[in-house]
């Protein structure tokens, strides 16, 4: 029940937060008829029609349990005109929905950034619905112990084997030099703790290019492994906006000679592509909780995504099969490249 709780919350959380991006959204038509003047109770201005012209209040009120519920799921989930107009688009037409948008028609969609909250949100809730989180109570004696590390003992039974093989050679054999020189590689990275260290079980090995950051970042998982994994799931949603600054550079670059396409542009595109891999993420979870689910949702990820992308990026900015195709390629790197500065950029804030 805890894990639904906080599922419900996260889902609340987003859905506020993308009505404070997008406050004028369509509201539903009021009951009271277009045609008669009334007074409205917040400003005292008289008019006709839905909603009060001076300040924007609705010309019929509620006073119901029932209205306070609609109100709920109205404005948490964003459950109106824009949601249903933008969804599909979004999932089939990525490329026809961002070009519209950013061509002016923005009354009939919901706006990127707010689709972006709700959705990052919701995948989050989605997750942990289902189960799917970063473990949070790892021992840290089990990682720091030398005890039951499977690289270890590997080790151990490759020194044990050698011993035996040099102890049945006879003395002068060129092998028992062989033997002797792996036995003494084996034993060094055994004393060392080396391969503690490539079996993830004790000192990490992390490379920033600042001394001083290693040092840091070590001592933090070391110390508290599990709340540095809490740490890096719960940044990763809080500052999942930062995919967006991060993404935009590498996209304004492919298309530094085309001055018509603004940072603007690529801004909506990217954030739009975002809302819906979190969307798809969402229904990758759902479906990994049926039977045989999970293969299902490698084949959807692996076919749904770059098609999306590829799709966007064509029909977005206007291109040819081949324009578009090399462009894709390209950016298929760079989110490479923005993912590892995303997780880099965690690590980095959960480690202060």
């Amino acid at each position: 029940m805890g894990d639904l709780g906080d599922s419900i919350g996260t889902v609340i959380e987003g859905g506020l937060l993308g009505r404070a991006v997008e406050p004028h959204a369509v509201e539903a038509a009021g009951r009271q008829g277009a045609g008669q003047a009334i007074e409205c109770q917040n400003c005292g201005t008289t008019f006709t029609g839905h909603f009060c012209p001076q300040c924007g209040q609705k010309a019929h009120l509620h006073r119901s349990l029932a209205a306070i519920g609609h109100d709920i799921m109205h404005g948490v989930l964003h459950l109106d005109g824009k949601l249903w107009a933008t969804l599909p688009l979004l999932v089939f037409k990525p490329g026809d929905l961002t070009r519209r948008f950013i061509a002016g028609e923005r009354a009939k969609f919901v706006s990127p950034m707010a689709m972006f909250l709700f959705t990052v949100f919701a995948m989050f809730a989605v997750f942990q619905m289902v189960g799917i989180s970063a473990p949070t109570d790892l021992p840290v004696e089990a990682l720091q112990s030398d005890d039951g590390n499977p690289f270890r003992e590997e080790l151990r039974k490759q020194i044990a084997t050698l011993e035996r093989e040099r102890t049945s050679l006879p003395v002068g054999s060129p092998r028992r030099a062989e033997i002797d020189d792996e036995l003494k590689g084996l034993n060094l990275v055994l004393e060392k703790g080396i391969a503690q260290t490539m079996a993830g079980g004790g000192r990490m090995s992390i490379n920033t290019g600042s001394d001083w950051l290693d040092k840091v970042l070590i001592e933090k998982w070391e110390k508290n492994p599990g709340l540095m994994l809490y740490k890096l799931q719960t940044n990763g949603y809080k500052f999942s906006w930062l995919l967006i600054p991060l993404s935009v550079p590498f996209l304004w670059l492919m298309f530094a000679w085309r001055r018509r396409f603004k940072a603007y542009d690529h801004a909506v595109f990217v954030t739009y592509s975002l809302s819906f891999m979190s969307a798809l993420f969402i229904a990758m979870s759902l479906l990994s909780t049926v039977p045989e689910g999970g293969v299902w949702a490698i084949v959807l990820f692996v076919i749904g995504a770059p098609l999306h992308l590829y799709k966007q990026l064509r029909h977005a900015y206007g291109l040819t099969r081949f324009s578009a195709l090399w462009r894709w390629f390209v950016l298929l790197i760079c989110m490479q490249i923005v993912l590892l500065l995303f997780f880099l950029i965690l690590g980095v804030l959960g480690a202060f």
